[in-house]
């Protein structure tokens, strides 16, 4: 996992916060593939933890083209990864991967503050 940390943006003199979220080689393939799908350099991959799920959190992978004030932000291979301020407390240390083999297909995150998980999986607290 390679991974480079911007220091500022254009036009903007505020320096960007950096996180502690690894993207494996795999994963960061598999996004750069999507974009180039969908057409689109600009947007960034968003991580978020939100209330939800059995368990009382619930992760958020998505596309964005917006980056808000408080973001932390890190680029893997061309890929930049946003974590908003609030999630990346929960976040920190954590690895995303991503997954394509004939039982699972889809992005996982192995995140070492997760107390525990639902039986579904798809929530942790």
């Amino acid at each position: 996992m390679t991974a480079t940390t911007n220091d500022s943006t254009a036009g903007s003199t505020e320096e960007l916060k950096t996180h502690e979220v690894l993207l494996s080689d795999v994963a960061a393939d598999k996004v750069r593939s999507l974009l180039e799908q969908e057409g689109r350099t600009d947007l960034r991959l968003r991580v978020a933890v939100q209330p939800g799920g059995c368990s009382g959190l619930i992760y958020q992978l998505y596309f964005d083209e917006r980056q808000l004030e408080g973001d932390a932000v890190r680029t893997f291979e061309g890929v930049d990864v946003i974590i908003d301020k609030m999630s990346v407390p929960y976040l920190a240390g954590a690895s995303i991967d991503f997954e394509d083999t004939i039982s699972k297909q889809g992005f996982t995150i192995d995140n070492p503050n997760a107390g525990g998980s639902c039986a579904c999986g798809d929530s942790f607290h």
